[in-house]
């Protein structure tokens, strides 16, 4: 892994300086410009003796490939990656878990996509495969708006184990599939529970599909077969959402 990376983005230099300033290393803001929410990232981050500096756009393009950078860009060491010990102490810790497991999905704009709903939703942790899934780059970070750095994201070395041993502790494994029979509108969805979502075009592969509990669908009326990953990982999640505040109301 890289010893530092290039985060930039209003949202997610906002989470990082209220969550991991000490991840800093060095800020880079565009010079001229006059904007409250920059500002508090810039005396935030000097708070804590990070180094700031005020450039022009065309530096700032250079260090982030052209990117939609917001006019702050950050050097940064990487987030400490999450493994199957930090899953464990998560469940443990939380009374009803509600896991969003993606099986392969490897574009950075879904995946950040995907952490930004998952956080919106309420959900205590994102696990990934460490082999034939996105890692969390700065494109991720940017497209997340801040989620990214707040939500637990977890990289396992063996999916369908990790499935195993959510249900030993109690998890229900939900898959979405296009072959399944009941819709997500028909299934229970409520208790401690992870919610798989497949890769962009494939989705899940077989023995993750195998290893889950129940598999539902999403009801297709149009002439599409499919939803884009990030689409469709909002619309279950919500259901997640609303069938747990009705059981709760």
């Amino acid at each position: 892994m890289a010893q530092t990376q290039w985060l930039y983005g209003l949202h997610a230099l906002e989470a990082l300086v209220e969550r991991e300033p000490e991840r800093l290393i060095e800020l880079f803001v565009l010079k001229g410009r006059d904007d409250q929410r920059l500002t508090d990232i810039v005396n935030q981050a000097r708070r804590f003796g990070v180094s700031v500096q005020f450039c022009q756009r065309r530096t700032l393009d250079d260090k982030v490939e052209g990117a939609q950078h917001q006019g702050v860009v950050a050097k940064a060491k990487p987030a400490r990656v999450l493994d199957e010990s930090d899953l464990d102490a998560i469940i443990n810790a939380t009374a009803q878990p509600f896991l969003l497991i993606l099986d392969g999905v490897t574009d950075p704009h879904n995946l950040g996509a995907c952490i930004r709903s998952a956080d919106a939703a309420g959900v205590h942790a994102v696990i990934v495969p460490k082999d034939k899934s996105a890692g969390l780059t700065p494109t991720v970070s940017k497209v997340a708006c801040g989620a990214a750095e707040v939500m637990p994201f977890i990289q396992v070395t063996n999916l369908a184990r990790t499935l195993k041993e959510l249900q030993q502790a109690g998890v229900w494994v939900v898959g979405t599939a296009g072959e399944a029979e009941q819709s997500l509108y028909e299934a229970k969805l409520t208790g401690p529970m992870a919610l798989v979502m497949g890769a962009e075009g494939k989705g899940m592969r077989r023995l993750t599909r195998e290893h889950c509990d129940e598999l539902i669908k999403l009801p297709m009326a149009g002439s599409v077969s499919s939803l884009n990953v990030s689409v469709a990982t909002g619309i279950c999640l919500y259901e997640v959402v609303r069938q747990r505040l009705s059981t709760t109301a």
